[in-house]
């Protein structure tokens, strides 16, 4: 294991000294109960820092406060203007993009390169691209010409802010996720409550100070810290909250949407996955190797897209097997901020049992590990990647989410049954496919059921792509313009012109 990690920046230091607060009304405040909780470092176990614990209180508070920016100068900001703050949002992340990539590799395990060079200025790109969307939210005229209105009319649509939404985000991404949310809000003309995932807290509390440097007027953007049940369950349930868009699992999710039946408030559901990846032996077997180890092993198999079902055409099974085992075994799992690491820690204590129950299921089952199977050392929450063999589609680490290093491979020789099996589960949101023939290519992406498909690459994200789920993967479609159909109403105005 790398044992050699960078020190955190001067900068981070400091920050991390002082106890995070919640953001409400354009003020750092403490708890309305006083109490805090610590967030640690999964690579070694210790304490990071001291976050200020929400409750329903601190979820009134910053619900009045979103409530009276809704009302105020921020409805009163031309199009234009809200563009210009959103874009200064994403210029000074970028000013500050080593601070924001040392938090989240601490706080969350990720390699500090894959943060540098993916997370943070993805972040970038998203308050960038939704920048330009505040003056293209456009309406129409329709023609009235129904024989049950005789009449001359004018009617036309606008397109309005939905109003205060509550942004809950998982700990895989913390600040591209925090992005993901806050940037089509924003844009759209809404004011927001951020609640970020307990596990990983800091970046969100960074980019508080990076929203009022940029000019994001008081109480448009609030943050509360806590744990779901509490502060993401109050916003949910909260009647002064009109939309919740959530990202995490398909359990939580459920809950969410019972929480928000009180005041019907919408809802957008970005969940769980267990998406299959499928290698024919007409495909670049090797870059189809590289391919599906980046599926599963990127940000250590916690990402809810990740290819987690490997599927290969028996022609190539053996190849592919050895290809995917070789390249585990010689990925560099280590501290999170080591230079070479190229696999961290998962998040939490309780992240690894999880992943580690589920590897002591496989093997229960039959199935065979031939490369890792394990915890990696003693110290940290760190788990060896994994290739699993001899599965079958009943076992629950094929069934099941693990999120976590862990990829199951099996062999097939029939198309049609493939995809039955592929398509066998009760999520749906990414699949790719591996293939130098484009009409299979094609063929096979028609016939997935999964929100994202890939054809010869995985994990390609983009501001301007629609992202969600089929299935329990979720509801509604996040980025490029679907976004603006969750964080706006559409208003329907006709004019009697006699």
């Amino acid at each position: 294991m790398t044992t050699t990690a960078a020190a955190p920046s001067p900068e981070v230091a400091a920050f991390l000294k002082n106890p995070i607060q919640h953001l409400v009304g354009g003020e750092n405040v403490s708890s309305a109960s006083g109490e805090a909780f610590a967030t640690f470092n999964p690579s070694n176990g210790n304490t990071l820092a001291q976050i200020a614990l929400g409750s329903g209180e601190d979820v009134d508070r910053a619900v009045s406060a979103a409530r009276k920016a809704l009302d105020g100068p921020w409805s009163r900001l031309s199009p234009s203007a809200r563009s210009k703050i959103i874009w200064r949002v994403g210029d000074l992340m970028e000013s500050r993009l080593e601070e924001f990539a040392l938090l989240d590799a601490l706080d969350s395990g990720k390699p500090l390169a894959y943060a540098q060079l993916v997370d943070v200025p993805l972040a970038v790109d998203w308050f960038r691209y939704m920048a330009g969307w505040p003056t293209k939210l456009e309406g129409t005229t329709i023609p009235v010409s129904a024989v049950a209105t005789p009449g001359d009319y004018f009617a036309y649509t606008v397109r309005e802010p939905v109003g205060v939404v509550g942004a809950v985000i998982a700990w895989n991404f913390p600040i591209l996720l925090a992005a993901w949310k806050l940037a089509p809000a924003l844009a759209a003309g809404n004011t927001v409550i951020l609640k970020p995932a307990e596990q990983t807290p800091l970046s969100a509390a960074l980019l508080g100070e990076v929203l009022r440097e940029a000019g994001v007027p008081d109480g448009v953007v609030n943050i509360v810290h806590g744990d779901g049940e509490q502060v993401g369950a109050a916003l949910a349930a909260h009647p002064g909250v009109d939309k919740i868009s959530f990202t995490g699992s398909t359990e939580v999710g459920r809950h969410i949407v019972g929480a928000a039946r009180g005041n019907l408030k919408k809802v957008t559901l970005e969940l769980g996955g267990k998406s299959p990846n499928v290698v024919f032996a007409d495909a670049d077997i090797d870059a189809a190797i590289a391919g599906a180890a980046n599926a599963i092993f990127f940000n250590q198999g916690e990402a809810c897209e990740a290819g987690s079902r490997l599927f290969v055409e028996s022609k190539v099974y053996d190849r592919v097997v050895t290809g995917i085992a070789e390249i585990a075994a010689n990925l560099k799992v280590g501290d999170s901020l080591a230079p070479d690491t190229q696999i961290g820690p998962l998040v939490s204590q309780k992240q690894l049992d999880t992943v580690l129950g589920y590897l002591d299921s496989g093997r229960a089952e039959g199935a065979t590990a031939v490369a890792g199977g394990g915890r990696k050392g003693d110290v940290g929450y760190f788990v060896e990647p994994t290739v699993l063999i001899d599965t079958k589609p009943t076992m629950r680490v094929v069934k099941e989410e693990i999120f976590g290093p862990v990829v199951t491979v099996a062999p097939f020789d029939d198309t049609d049954e493939l995809l039955r099996t592929a398509n066998d589960t009760e999520y749906g949101l990414a699949a790719a496919v591996w293939t130098s023939n484009l009409a299979k290519a094609h063929n096979v992406a028609a016939r997935f059921k999964a929100g994202t498909v890939w054809i010869n690459s995985y994990h390609i994200l983009d501001p301007a792509l629609p992202f969600g789920g089929y299935k329990q993967s979720g509801w509604g479609r996040e980025h490029g313009s679907s976004a603006f159909d969750a964080y706006t109403e559409t208003k329907t105005v006709i004019l009697n012109k006699g």
